[in-house]
């Protein structure tokens, strides 16, 4: 159950006119950074004076992180690109998918993977940086009738060389990420099965062993497109996982021990997308929304693709980490 201390509040309302996702909070300058998906948006909001400042990009945007040296990285369609933010210039760095060679087994840190590389009319969707200054991001398959393509997605990182590595294979829906506080586990979602995953892994050089399920979400019913799955998370500095529930409109606390819910932050809309840790001591969860339903269901959830903000948790996170190339 909900904390009684924990408070929910709106503090910017519709910002995210399709899918608000992928908020990051930048400890240096005390701003919140997050995207609208589908309208291909990148926004920098200041929580003090409410001033919002927007970059509109030329493909869908599913991930972006400051870069230490100025700028951003962002994940555009399926490539990886850098944004000045006062030109609004974006630059390729790098292209994944069915413009690259399918990787030879001596490529791929799994192997196995090879068989089951298939990132035809992907996207990214969703990303962090990891203690070394990667960023990870993964791919999702095109939609149709039943859902995204099984299988078809890839999770890559972009190293501090600038060069991509193929980290993982055979993903449905890549989602949330967040590495555990003594760097050893990197846990991961993958939303249309409903499970949160770990795997072993190595700092140094990025590798992913000894994958395991540390949640897997009971069936909620309905259509891929009302289905209750959990989206993205993020980690405290106990080294519980928050994480939040699209289409359930809540925010889950787990413990990834053992899998159990600790605690649900209800709100007003349905379609939670994504969380982070802000504020100056790091202790305020901001969480993102989406409004991809009809305007008749807009008018019965009004504040649908706002930012919120909680409060009163007990609990706070780690600064995020920046890309170091």
């Amino acid at each position: 159950m909900a904390s009684p201390k924990a408070q929910v509040q709106m503090v910017y309302k519709n910002c995210a006119r399709a899918l608000g996702e992928g908020p990051h909070w930048d400890d240096r300058t005390q701003h919140l950074i997050f995207i609208d998906i589908l309208n291909r948006e990148v926004h920098r909001w200041d929580p003090t004076t409410g001033k919002d400042e927007l970059r509109r990009v030329d493909d869908t945007v599913g991930v972006v992180v400051p870069r230490r040296k100025g700028g951003y990285i962002l994940g555009l369609g399926r490539r990886f690109a850098s944004l000045d933010w006062d030109t609004g210039k974006t630059t390729t760095i790098k292209e994944v998918g069915p413009e690259n060679p399918r990787p030879s087994t001596a490529e791929l840190p799994d192997p196995s993977a090879a068989n089951r590389f298939n990132d035809t009319g992907n996207r990214f969707n969703d990303g962090k940086c990891d203690p070394m200054g990667r960023l990870w991001t993964g791919t999702i398959g095109p939609f149709g009738p039943g859902g995204f393509v099984a299988g078809s997605g890839c999770l890559y990182s972009l190293n501090v060389d600038r060069t991509v590595t193929l980290r993982h294979s055979g993903v449905d829906l890549t989602n949330g990420m967040a590495f555990s506080n003594d760097n050893a586990t990197l846990f991961y979602i993958d939303s249309t099965p409903k499970n949160i995953y770990a795997f072993d892994y190595d700092p140094q050089a990025g590798n992913l062993s000894s994958e395991r399920t540390v949640r897997q979400f009971e069936d909620s019913g309905g259509s891929p497109y009302t289905a209750e799955i959990p989206d993205s998370m993020t980690i405290d500095t106990d080294g519980k996982l928050w994480v939040a529930m699209f289409n359930g409109g809540k925010v889950l606390k787990l413990d990834p021990e053992t899998g159990k819910t600790l605690q649900t932050i209800n709100f007003p809309v349905t379609q939670t997308t994504s969380v982070a840790w802000g504020g100056r001591n790091l202790d305020e969860l901001y969480v993102t929304t989406g409004r991809l339903f009809p305007e008749e269901e807009f008018k019965k959830q009004p504040l649908a693709g706002s930012l919120f903000k909680v409060t009163g948790l007990g609990a706070r996170g780690r600064p995020a980490y920046l890309y170091e190339g």
